[in-house]
């Protein structure tokens, strides 16, 4: 029999958030209420393309706001940073 050799690699999946070293079960939580249809349809594409659903939906918005004219794409990151700056002052 021949030996395994034992990599130092963790034992469980690795981190799987947006950007490196962040944990999915950090990010806040969002429920929505989609048609069967357009659930199915998530499902069936996270299936296919081995994503998970909370990454294509983040892909979908990303591509949404940047066919978004530019003047739109500005107001949505402003926005953006009046939330993180709120949200810095609260902790």
């Amino acid at each position: 029999m021949a030996k395994v050799s034992k990599e130092s690699r963790r034992i469980g999946r690795p981190p799987a958030g947006a950007r490196a070293g962040e944990k999915v079960k950090d990010y806040p939580q969002l429920s929505i209420r989609l048609p069967d249809e357009v659930k199915a349809k998530l499902h069936a594409l996270s299936v296919i393309t081995c994503r998970p659903q909370w990454r294509l939906i983040t892909d979908a918005i990303e591509c949404f706001l940047k066919d978004r004219p530019e003047a739109e794409q500005r107001m949505v990151y402003e926005l953006v940073g009046r939330s993180r700056s709120r949200l810095k002052k609260q902790t």
